[in-house]
């Protein structure tokens, strides 16, 4: 009887293992629309494809495939980790350009690797990197839109006042962060519209759904809206419950004021 107790335990244990590392593997696209009163008209719409915590997954092109009429393509950190090849991070960014302009954030992991590589591979291929600065958009009516990027919080090399100091005060901002933690650094003084951050996984691995972390989520904050991901990757094992990993297409409009 025993025997059948462990072997029914063992079963179980490996059905949760498998589960858990189909899960890990999805490639699910959460779709959003995002409407600001102070987004510019004169911009129409955009289209931000959003993804973090990439970490050792590679990004098939039969995925990329899924993605439709992107405008800008957003790498909030954790491109890679340590024993990652840089052939394969080489081969995920060359994905990740065929939807459109590519700008990119450090995370703490992208510090594992030899990171001097790591920033002329990025150059190589033309990716914007974002370390405490900004990337100005103007529409043929004069409105503008900036894309603001920080470096690593977990490192101490962010520095949020030096990103913002070339910035245009009516501009819109959407700033880039790994390490959500960020929106505790600036107020609404700043007019940032949107914070898109990743780094927590969702807590990758939850337990009736208690896990290190929050969920990824969209928060309408009182200084801000920000976006929290679960990221596409994992950290330490290839395996996640009920955190699924997650990519973002985010169509950012206007919205009337009331």
């Amino acid at each position: 009887m025993l025997w059948i107790l462990l072997g029914v335990v063992a079963l179980l244990g490996v059905s949760l293992l498998f589960y858990m590392y189909k899960q890990a593997t999805q490639e699910n696209i959460i779709e959003q629309t995002l409407a600001f009163p102070e987004f510019p008209q004169s911009f129409g719409e955009i289209r931000i494809f959003f993804i973090s915590d990439i970490h050792r997954r590679k990004i098939s092109s039969d995925f990329i495939q899924k993605l439709n009429n992107i405008d800008l393509v957003i790498i909030g950190g954790d491109l890679t980790e340590k024993n990652v090849p840089f052939q394969q991070v080489s081969e995920n960014i060359e994905q990740l350009k065929k939807l459109g302009i590519v700008f990119f954030v450090w995370g703490n992991n992208d510090y594992e690797v030899e990171y001097h590589e790591l920033d002329s591979l990025l150059l190589q291929h033309g990716v914007k990197i974002l370390d405490n600065t900004s990337y100005l958009f103007e529409s043929k009516q004069g409105d503008m839109l900036e894309v603001v990027g920080v470096d690593d919080m977990v490192h101490e090399r962010d520095e949020l006042d030096v990103a913002l100091n070339n910035t245009i005060s009516e501009s819109f901002k959407i700033l880039v962060s790994h390490e959500p933690e960020i929106v505790e650094k600036f107020t609404s003084v700043e007019k940032i519209s949107l914070v898109l951050s990743g780094h927590t996984h969702g807590g990758q691995i939850r337990i009736f759904d208690y896990g290190p972390h929050e969920k990824g989520r969209l928060s309408q904050l009182p200084h801000t809206t920000h976006l929290i991901s679960n990221g596409f990757g994992t950290s330490l094992v290839p395996l996640r419950l009920g955190a699924p990993p997650e990519t973002h297409i985010l169509t950012i409009t206007t919205r009337a004021e009331a």
